[in-house]
């Protein structure tokens, strides 16, 4: 294979044992993984180095490093966090003790939201089991942390060397340059991305450090070569950190709405996907025959009440140019100054061209620099403007964007009825007026969240070659489109809003944070529970339904609107108030984890002992089942039934009472689906065995699916999706 200068990941044969490599002067150590791992990261110089280490005694396993990928209010109402508060002894005290470890691009200590000056209720210590400390650097003084932010620490010695690295950009320092990003900081991504030895590292540090949830916005850009995508560098590393009790949330990807393109694969690790909110910024433009126009963008109104002079840009430009599209209105010397002064011109764009040539913020500037009143941006064909199209920052000009086909032909057959022009259609005099209306206040429709079309979607996979995995992915959906977020100010990621605090951003990268809010509640409330039975709390407890109880729906090609799935929404929307009181959890610790592993397909136990330096379990008895689906887990997949799968489920009572609970079934097409025992009673504590067999009844070729709820008599509903694809029928 061809060698690039990447760095490599090593582990050795024991926690105590020692590699010592006689290589001198062709490689060069970044990183020693103690807390977790027992390896280190090294970058080498040459495919000779490799080969040698790859010889040395102590080393069990080579990977070569990944580059990772970034995933880039009113949701606390949303989710319901605002009605658990009062449990957890108000706003100001919910999340007190426990620590969230953000690994992504840094924080900018300066912004608003982390300044708690006239703020003592928040400037709070962390609690005593926290041992992470402040790295000071460039832009991020020593009195960087306080009550919000309680450690902060940086990892770019990957990054460094590879070259990407540049400390007059990136910044040496804990400060984010980037904008992506009571916490605990640990940078280990930058503009370019990051490298999943920087991470490995952060992740390191941060159990070691003594966090209660690790938030990882970001995901490996590629599925790593060998048996299983479970077993590559940081999944191993994040089960240990579940193994330590530490609850890892992580986005989902954001390469949807494609099928088979999450980058978050285990199922330890509680992924993320995105959705709307109910929060919308709509505006409407005016024009002088009465008409309104639904709009987009968040920008002031056109003063007053005054109705403004309409003009098109293509007849208030000089004759000889030769700028075509929306580069007419990216060139202010083209303009006819005397003619777009004080006027509302209307630019025209080819949504085709809208990411590769399309900037909205270069029209306003333009707008702007030739003295026009405002702008209105419409698709020069007849379409629909997409969602993704719609602005997300706030312009300096009023501005507006036309978002239906219908709207735009209507708008300009109003243009040019009141345009009058000479024989060779050259506009003399401008008839047509309108105004642009507010567009920076919020309303809030109530409406149910959406799955993004960019949310990554299942299943989940199990290899680079994309065999389906038993493992539920995504495993619920968060507000992740179009979310107000601190922003750095010094950040070039998005030129239009440079040089502001706050931002409107999308992604799952977005939707995760929102999940680590939801789980440190829990930890909160339920110091004791395992990273599982948070997952599970937070996954039995999510909407499946609207308020009227119709299916969420999920965002396809073109704004196309579905049914959502599992493999969309994993088990729904994340509703905060139910998560902490579930009644029923599913919990899996270390052991059942490393059974899990045991029993994917081509997977051996030399593999499982290279990876995470343990073998495989013993088997519980001679005989029993080892499929993927037996991992305690609260869902089912099944990614080739043939026949018969015995199912088996145990559930403990976190519930004050006793409390009796009857299984509902909705069964999955072409699957027949029994629960025994079909109602039992568990008391406070207990835990009960449910068995689900599932039976092909009908082959096809997809998956489908289903679920499992069960209703308890004290008002607790656990429900449980179900993922099935029925390959054949067992014949009589």
């Amino acid at each position: 294979m061809e060698f690039r200068k990447r760095p490599l990941h090593a582990f050795g044969g024991s926690e105590t044992s020692k590699t010592i490599l006689d290589v001198s002067g062709s490689y060069k150590k970044l990183y020693s993984y103690t807390h977790l791992i027992n390896g280190f990261a090294l970058h080498a110089e040459s495919e000779k180095t490799v080969r040698l280490l790859s010889r040395a005694k102590g080393v069990r396993l080579i990977q070569e490093d990944i580059k990772m990928a970034k995933m880039t209010t009113h949701t606390p109402n949303f989710i319901g966090a605002s009605g658990v508060w009062p449990l957890l002894g108000g706003a100001e005290n919910s999340g007190d003790g426990v620590v969230i470890g953000m690994i992504d691009t840094g924080i900018d200590p300066k912004n608003p939201s982390f300044v708690s000056i006239n703020m003592s209720s928040q400037a709070k210590s962390p609690p005593a089991s926290f041992k992470g400390i402040c790295r000071s650097g460039n832009r991020f003084p020593p009195d960087s942390c306080n009550g919000k932010i309680v450690g902060a620490r940086w990892f770019a010695r990957a990054a460094q060397a590879t070259g990407e690295f540049n400390a007059t950009i990136h910044y040496a320092s804990p400060y984010d340059s980037d904008g992506h990003g009571r916490l605990s900081i640990y940078k280990a991504a930058y503009p370019f991305g990051g490298y999943m030895s920087d991470v490995i590292a952060a992740v390191d540090q941060a159990v070691e450090d003594g966090v209660d949830v690790i938030s990882l916005s970001m995901a490996p850009s590629s599925i790593s070569p060998g048996p299983a995508s479970f077993l590559n560098f940081l999944e191993a590393q994040l089960l240990l950190a579940t193994k330590a009790g530490v609850s890892v949330v992580q986005a989902v990807g954001n390469g949807g709405p494609n099928e088979n393109t999450v980058v978050s694969f285990s199922p330890w690790i509680l992924s993320v996907a995105a959705s709307t909110t109910d929060r919308k910024y709509r505006k409407s433009i005016i024009t002088g025959n009465g008409k309104a126009f639904s709009c987009g963008t968040l920008s002031a109104p056109t003063p007053g009440e005054t109705m403004y002079p309409l003009a098109w840009a293509d007849d208030v430009i000089v004759e000889n140019s030769t700028d075509e599209g929306s580069n007419k209105c990216r060139d202010p010397k083209i303009f006819i100054k005397p003619l777009v002064q004080g006027k509302v011109i209307i630019c025209m764009f080819d949504s085709s061209d809208y990411y590769d040539d399309m900037s909205l913020a270069s029209i306003v500037d333009t707008i702007q620099k030739i003295g026009a009143a405002g702008v209105i941006v419409t698709d020069r064909s007849t379409h629909d403007v997409d969602i993704d199209f719609e602005p997300t920052f706030p312009t300096t000009v009023p501005s507006a964007i036309v978002l239906k086909g219908s709207d735009m032909q209507a708008l300009m057959q109003y243009y040019n009825n009141n345009t009058v022009r000479d024989e060779d259609g050259d506009a003399l005099s401008f008839g047509a007026t309108a105004r642009i209306l507010e567009g920076r206040r919020a309303t809030y429709t109530g409406e149910a969240p959406v799955v993004a079309d960019y949310s990554s979607r299942g299943p989940d996979v199990e290899n680079s070659l994309m065999q389906p995995a038993e493992v539920l992915k995504p495993n619920v959906m968060a507000p992740g489109h179009l979310i107000w977020g601190a922003w750095s100010p010094t950040s070039n990621a998005l030129p239009e809003i440079h040089g502001e605090s706050y931002a409107l951003l999308s992604g799952t990268s977005m939707a995760a944070p929102h999940v680590a809010g939801v789980a440190a509640l829990i930890k909160q409330r339920h110091p004791t529970w395992s990273p599982a039975m948070v997952m599970s709390a937070i996954m039995t407890s999510a909407d499946a339904t609207d308020r009227s109880g119709r299916p969420l729906m999920a965002r396809g090609d073109e704004g196309s609107l579905g049914p959502a799935t599992p493999f969309d929404m994993g088990a729904g929307a994340v509703n905060a108030a139910r998560a902490l009181d579930p009644g029923l959890v599913f919990d899996a610790g270390y052991r059942d984890h490393l059974q899990f592993l045991c029993a994917v397909p081509g997977v051996d136990e030399a593999a499982v002992l290279r990876a995470v330096g343990a073998p495989c379990p013993p088997r519980a008895r001679a005989g029993a089942a080892r499929w993927c689906s037996d991992l305690n887990s609260p869902s089912v997949t099944v990614a080739s039934l043939v026949g018969s799968r015995r199912v088996d489920r145990r559930v403990t009572s976190v519930g004050a009472h006793n409390e009796t609970y009857m299984a509902y079934v909705r069964a999955p097409k072409g699957v027949a689906v029994r629960v025994s025992p079909a109602e039992f009673a568990i008391a406070p504590g207990a835990a009960r065995t449910l068995r689900i067999v599932l039976n092909t009844t009908a082959p096809g070729n997809a998956f489908s699916f289903g679920e499992v709820v069960l209703r308890g008599d004290r008002k607790h509903r656990v429900r449980i999706p179900l993922a099935v694809y029925p390959a054949a029928a067992l014949s009589p």
